[in-house]
């Protein structure tokens, strides 16, 4: 005897409204529940497993589909397969891989979440954010990071190459992290897009023939006596805190962030904690008489030696360039003191090369000697200072040449 199907109609699909099953035939059930909604049902039997299969509302789906859904399935039956644990595999492969697939801004943010805490400072994340957002994600934010290659960061790259090459490298660079980032997380595989070396080198121009990026605009040494003369004339604590970075011969950022519990007065020295040292590592600078009494004037109102203009912050990192546009200086970077300083050492002066490294707090490139490098040379850079803030301090005509004294 044939099985029968297709017993249901229509208008009893609309009018059934006791809570139970109703049989259309060949497993194809409608379920009425007790709140009064209906839902189709196919019941099958699986290697003599009975199974009850949901195959969706009767909202969504009429009779016929319902019917036309059920026959599938029972197709997959017939081969053996069980329509249940088909559809789980068939859900879970789609899950996998959506969840195998992230776009190249959510992987940036991924990759800035663990890797900010290892900056030195807020600043770096922010750029990190600024430079993305402005070059990278118009053209591949959206993209899959499995699917971005070398045709959309030439795209990103080849606008700016040439008219913003620091930036440019920079951009580069940072898609490349993002990218490695990426692969290593399993997001994507193959070479990157982005790396330089026998791969975007063939297709840019290098950076330093397409952009002179030269040195930080620098003092010469023989005139910085009488810019000293004139910078403690200005007022104001930018002006103080550009004077402890010549006299310091220190980074912007490490006088700028500097804290009264990290200067010893007495002791005369001020230890720069490793978090804001470019190497990592703590760094004792030895304070000449003139720092001395530069900081002893200064009053103690915040933790910042040199505090900003809100409670709790330091002074922003553009305060010292403003005194040299005030000083009509604008030709001079703050940084820039720094090589005014070494220049003064090799060219005046008979300090040890090691002495003078020392004291621009650099790190020491042979792996070898750092290795067996103890000391940090204080009493030596002491004298150092000592004379630095002297010849700052000493008015000198252009036709005497300056002999310092020999480092004990």
């Amino acid at each position: 005897m044939a099985r029968r199907i297709n017993i249901l109609t229509a208008k009893e699909v609309s009018n059934a409204s006791t809570p139970g099953y109703l049989f259309d035939g060949a497993g194809l059930y409608l379920q009425v529940a007790n709140g009064g909604s209906k839902s189709w049902v196919l019941r099958y039997t699986v290697n003599k497993r009975p199974r009850e299969m949901g195959l969706g509302s009767t909202v969504t789906f009429t009779l016929a589909e319902a019917r036309v859904r059920a026959a599938k399935f029972r197709q997959m039956i017939a081969d053996g397969l069980d329509p249940i644990d088909e559809r789980k595999n068939t859900i879970l492969a789609k899950r996998m891989a959506e969840a195998n697939v992230i776009t190249f801004d959510k992987a940036a943010e991924k990759y800035i979440a663990a890797n900010k805490e290892g900056w030195r400072n807020a600043k770096h994340e922010a750029q990190w954010r600024s430079t993305l957002a402005t070059y990278a994600s118009p053209v591949i934010g959206g993209m899959s990071v499995a699917t971005i290659e070398t045709g959309h960061v030439l795209r990103i790259l080849e606008p700016i190459w040439t008219v913003k090459t620091e930036t440019a490298t920079r951009v580069r660079g940072r898609i490349e992290k993002v990218l490695d980032w990426a692969k290593v997380q399993g997001y994507r595989a193959g070479d990157n897009p982005a790396a330089w070396k026998g791969h975007l080198s063939e297709a840019l121009p290098k950076p330093s023939k397409v952009a002179n990026e030269g040195h930080h605009a620098a003092l010469p040494w023989a005139d910085i006596a009488a810019f000293m003369a004139e910078l403690q004339s200005m007022p104001g604590v930018a002006a103080r805190a550009l004077e402890m970075i010549i006299l310091c011969a220190s980074r912007t950022s490490e006088v700028l962030n500097a804290q009264w519990q990290e200067i010893d007065l007495d002791g005369a020295v001020w230890t720069v904690p490793a978090d804001r040292m470019k190497s990592f590592k703590p760094h004792r600078v030895p304070l000449s008489a003139p720092v001395l009494q530069l900081l002893r004037k200064l009053p103690q109102v915040d933790a910042y030696v040199f505090p900003g203009a809100k409670e709790g912050t330091a002074l922003s990192n553009m305060s010292c360039l403003a005194v040299l546009k005030r000083m009509n200086r604008a030709d001079l970077t703050v940084h820039g003191f720094r090589s005014t300083f070494r220049d003064w050492v090799s060219e005046c002066t008979a300090y040890p090369r090691d002495v003078a490294e020392m004291a621009l707090a650099h790190a020491i490139a042979d792996n070898t000697e750092a290795a067996y490098r103890r000391g940090d040379l204080l009493e030596k850079r002491r004298a150092l200072m000592a004379d630095w803030a002297n010849y700052c301090a000493t008015p000198r005509s252009d036709n005497v040449v300056h002999l310092s004294r020999e480092a004990a």
